[in-house]
């Protein structure tokens, strides 16, 4: 039995061809209720595609209890070879790990034509992974999520080099499409044509591709770095859900935005009167997050240590769909029902607040919006240079 862990916009279409191909397969999606662990229970085979490093850690930790000894683990989502390596120093020796990242997106997704980036020993799953497309094998476990970001470290400054190419060509009085017939014979003809105007449907959304070059990020990397910049400045004018095409209006001037609302989907949704952050150039305001879940049931009642677990679980989600650490906090406000509960409260705090603390306030207050809640907690985070 296969587990498919993420149900999103490329695990739908690759779990749906597991299945063409004959294989059992249990899928699962995280806030739609169930546990990661009795979803990987039984399962010989766990493959995970999710958005972020962050992502993974989370929904393998909650399944490790299920998971059980002489399992594959195919990590499939892009998240680098140091995320990697703390997959494999989390998950018990007996369970093996490759990661398999892929080039492509939803139609190869859907028509089995995506490359598969493996990394690891795949002796054991190689045939599953052909279904989704050809398999390359390329060394011991990392190589292939090194060699994702080695590959989108071109392909994505590629793109927003064109889309400011076409924004200087328009600003010179250049039509469009004469320039982009002229760069069809040169070797960015295809990328040219894939930018001619934004996507309607997002195959690759704009926010997963300055994901992915914040975790290419080195010294070197100058042309990169620049086009992360632009990234990021897009993403914070609301672009993220769109697709990456969507940076051509960008770099025209057409998307400009002051503050933008941050809405995460891994985040119970607000009730409409507050957006749970709201970016303003390289700030980040995080809006008073507690311990309720998408229901708007209380989490933990009556435990300040599952109340804050709860919370800064939370937080990490908002910050790591902005490219941010909780390295990144500038400064932390906390609001505590009883200040007895502040050394149990601390305790949880130190375990994801690790480096230079941040600028902090923590009060007492007699009661908070929600009866059982005994902490809320807000941010200003900075992310100059994200």
């Amino acid at each position: 039995m296969i587990a498919f862990l993420g149900q999103g916009r490329m695990g739908v279409p690759m779990a749906r061809r597991l299945v063409q191909a004959g294989h059992e397969v249990t899928t699962w999606q995280r806030g739609t209720g169930g546990s990661a662990a009795a979803a990987v229970d039984g399962a010989d085979l766990v493959i995970t595609m999710l958005s972020d490093p962050a992502a993974v850690l989370e929904v393998l930790t909650a399944a490790l209890p299920g998971l059980r000894p002489g399992a594959t683990v195919v990590e499939m989502s892009t998240i680098g070879p140091q995320a990697v390596r703390e997959l494999r120093a989390l998950l018990p020796p007996s369970v093996t790990l490759v990661d398999a990242p892929v080039l492509g997106s939803v139609g190869p997704a859907a028509d089995g034509t995506l490359t598969v980036l493996a990394g690891g020993e795949v002796s054991g799953c190689r045939e599953v992974l052909s279904v989704f497309g050809p398999v390359r094998e390329l060394g011991p476990l990392g190589a292939g999520a090194a060699m994702k970001l080695a590959v989108m470290s071109a392909l994505v400054p590629a793109q927003v080099l064109l889309a400011e190419t076409y924004a200087y060509g328009e600003a010179h009085g250049v039509d469009r499409e004469a320039l982009i017939d002229v760069l069809a014979g040169t070797p960015l003809g295809a990328l040219a044509e894939r930018l001619r105007a934004p996507a309607a449907e997002t195959r690759y959304a704009l926010g997963l591709a300055a994901k992915d070059l914040e975790l290419a990020a080195w010294d070197g990397a100058s042309l990169a770095t620049a086009a992360r910049r632009r990234l990021q400045e897009a993403r914070a004018a609301g672009l993220g859900t769109r697709d990456l095409t969507a940076i051509v209006d960008h770099a025209g001037g057409r998307s400009r935005a002051r503050a933008v609302p941050i809405n995460v989907a891994t985040v119970p949704a607000t009730n409409g009167m507050y957006s749970h952050a709201v970016r303003v150039g390289d700030m980040l305001y995080v809006s008073g997050q507690a311990a309720f879940d998408e229901r708007g049931d209380l989490v933990g009642e009556g435990s300040m240590t599952a109340q804050a677990e709860y919370v800064f679980q939370i937080i990490g989600r908002i910050l790591a769909d902005q490219g941010a650490t909780f390295d990144d906090i500038a400064f932390i406000r906390t609001y505590l029902t009883d200040m007895e509960d502040r050394r149990e409260y601390g305790a949880v705090r130190r375990k994801y607040i690790t480096g230079t603390p941040p600028a902090s306030t923590t009060v007492e207050v007699s009661k908070l919006f929600m009866p059982g809640l005994l902490l809320e907690v807000d941010l200003i985070v900075t992310l100059g240079g994200r």
